[in-house]
C-alpha cells in the first residue's frame, strides 16, 4: 500500500519510528532491506547543530541505499528551527520531521519534545516557521497529550495541518505514560477523521496482526514502527507478507539471527569503529536473543566482549 507524504511517494506505509540511540544508520539499513517504507534517523537538536556540537555530524550522516528518509529535528524556538531546517535542507533527506513527542525529562524539561503539546501557540509558530524555510514536505510526531488531564492531539493535529505540515504521526499514549500500558488507538482515530492530511498511527504495533488492526480499526494511512523492531527488523518483511498475502511468514531461524548479528556488528564497526561499534551493540544482542533459551547468560557475557571476533566466537557457541 503506498503512501503519499507532500511531493515523496512512499512504496509502502510502514515507517520505521525515530528512536534515539538505536535508529543510526547502520540500524535503519537492515531496516530498509527488510522493505521499512520510510526510514527515520534518530533525532537531532536543532540548537545543537547551530552551536556546531561534534556529535551532530554522525546523527546527520545518510547512505545512498537509505531513501526515502525522514530527518528529525527537536526544539522550540520557531525562529532557530526554521533557520536550521534551511541551513540542513541540502543534505539528502526527502522529509523533515519535528519531534513534539519526546517524553524524556531533560528534553521535555527544556520545553522541547513531549512539552510543545502544552503550548498550542508555539507549536503553530515552530510549524509554520519550518514550513516556510524549507521546501521539502514537513511532518509533525506527537502524543495523546501531554496527561490525561490534557488530551489534546485532535486539536494540535489540526494546528499542525493549519500551518501547512504533510502529515502527522500520533503515538496513543500521553507524556505521563512514557511507553507504559497501552496505547489508545481511539485517539489515533479521532485524530484521522478530523484532518485531511496523511495521519500515522504508532504505539503497540507488535506483530503483522496488531499492524492489520490499527489499520481497520483507526484508519490511519501509514504505521509507525518503534521498540517492537528492536532487535527484530524483520518485522518489517513479517507486516509486509502478512498484508499482501493474508498469511504468516516463519520466524527467523537461529541462524538468521545469528547471521543478522553479525552483519549489524559489522555495519556498526565500518561506521563507528571498533571500541564504539562493538559497546552499541552489546544492547542490540541484548534485544536479538531476547526470549530465547539461556539469552540472559548471552546477555551477561556480551556486556564483556571488546572485539568482532569475541562475539563471532559468542554467538557460535549459544547458537
Amino acid at each position: 500500500m503506498k503512501l503519499q507524504i507532500g511531493t515523496v511517494t512512499l512504496e509502502n506505509n510502514l515507517i520505521l519510528a525515530p528512536m534515539a540511540g538505536v535508529t543510526d544508520l547502520p540500524f535503519r539499513l537492515l531496516c530498509r532491506e527488510q522493505g521499512c517504507g520510510l526510514l527515520c534517523m534518530e533525532m537531532v537538536s536543532a540548537k545543537a547543530i547551530m552551536y556546531k556540537n561534534k556529535n551532530t555530524k554522525a546523527l546527520l550522516e545518510i547512505h545512498k541505499k537509505e531513501p526515502p528518509i525522514s530527518l528529525q529535528l527537536f526544539g522550540s524556538d520557531p525562529e532557530i528551527m526554521g533557520q536550521i531546517a534551511a541551513q540542513i535542507e541540502e543534505l539528502p533527506f526527502d522529509i523533515l520531521d519535528i519531534n513534539m513527542g519526546c517524553p524524556v525529562p531533560k528534553v521535555v524539561n527544556n520545553g522541547e519534545g513531549s512539552a510543545l503539546m502544552k503550548n498550542p501557540t508555539l507549536v503553530r509558530q515552530i510549524v509554520t516557521s519550518v514550513v516556510k524555510a524549507v521546501h521539502k514536505p514537513v511532518t509533525v510526531k506527537i502524543r495523546k497529550g501531554f496527561d490525561e488531564q490534557s488530551v489534546n492531539a485532535v486539536e494540535i493535529a489540526k494546528i499542525i495541518e493549519d500551518s501547512g505540515a504533510a502529515a502527522v504521526a500520533v503515538h496513543g499514549r500521553t507524556r505521563a505514560q512514557y511507553y507504559a500500558g497501552e496505547a489508545d488507538w481511539e485517539i489515533i482515530r479521532q485524530v484521522k477523521e478530523a484532518v485531511r492530511i496523511p495521519v500515522i498511527g504508532n504505539g503497540d504495533i507488535t506483530s503483522p496482526e496488531a499492524a492489520v488492526r490499527m489499520l481497520e480499526e483507526t484508519h490511519c494511512d501509514g504505521l509507525m514502527i518503534g521498540r517492537a523492531v528492536r532487535g527484530n527488523p524483520w518485522l518489517f518483511a513479517q507486516i509486509k507478507h502478512y498484508m499482501e498475502k493474508g498469511e504468516p511468514l516463519s520466524r527467523p531461524s537461529k541462524a538468521e539471527v545469528r547471521d543478522m548479528i553479525l552483519k549489524h556488528a559489522r555495519l556498526m564497526l565500518e561506521y563507528k569503529g571498533e571500541y564504539i561499534g562493538i559497546r552499541e551493540m552489546r544492547k542490540h544482542v541484548a534485544w536479538y536473543t531476547a526470549g530465547y533459551p539461556h539469552s540472559v547468560q548471552v546477555r551477561r557475557k556480551c556486556n564483556e566482549i571488546e572485539s568482532l571476533h569475541a562475539l563471532e566466537i559468542l554467538l557460535e557457541k549459544y547458537f
